[in-house]
């Protein structure tokens, strides 16, 4: 009987280790997105009501939609606003809100509908006066139900960057 009952235990242990490996085999590994276009500039203070309401604070963000974009665009480099295919693509961005700091969007990940921003940017002490320094990218939207921007070692303050994307504008 000990047999018997030792003999169960140690499939038990063996079916749960099993079930174990099914389930860190089917976590899917972060997928690298391609930045389709890119550029960084100053964007003025005067002008972040152009920016979706939900977003003028945020250190990232998202543009989702032709309108808006060209009209933040006139703000950050008033000339011809590039071509962007909304229905496939996503406009990203990302600034520092505490600091004047020039900023660039190095790697874009997705996984699990979570779509990481890698942005590098200066180190500087300098306040934000009449612009902040803004990464503008597009990335294929396909996927991406929220955004993160990774920001290292940062204070608490500025670890609040994680945007929303809705859904009904989320293509799968």
């Amino acid at each position: 009987m000990k047999k018997l009952f030792f003999t169960f235990v140690l499939w038990a242990a063996f079916a749960r280790l099993v079930n174990l490996g099914a389930a860190f085999a089917a976590q899917q590994e972060p997928k690298n997105l391609p930045i389709l276009q890119q550029w960084s500039g100053d964007y003025p203070l005067t002008e972040l009501r152009r920016l979706p309401q939900n977003l003028r604070t945020s250190p990232v963000g998202y543009l989702a939609d032709a309108e808006t974009f060209a009209d933040v665009w006139q703000a950050f480099q008033p000339d011809e606003t590039p071509d962007v295919d909304f229905k496939r693509n996503l406009v990203i961005f990302t600034r520092n809100v505490d600091f004047y700091n020039r900023t660039s969007i190095g790697m874009v990940k997705l996984m699990d509908g979570v779509l990481e921003i890698v942005a590098m940017e200066t180190m500087s002490a300098l306040p934000i006066e009449d612009k902040v320094a803004m990464a503008i990218a597009v990335i294929p939207r396909a996927g991406v139900k929220f955004i993160h921007k990774n920001l290292g070692v940062r204070s608490r303050r500025q670890q609040r960057g994680c945007s929303p994307v809705p859904h009904a504008q989320t293509r799968r």
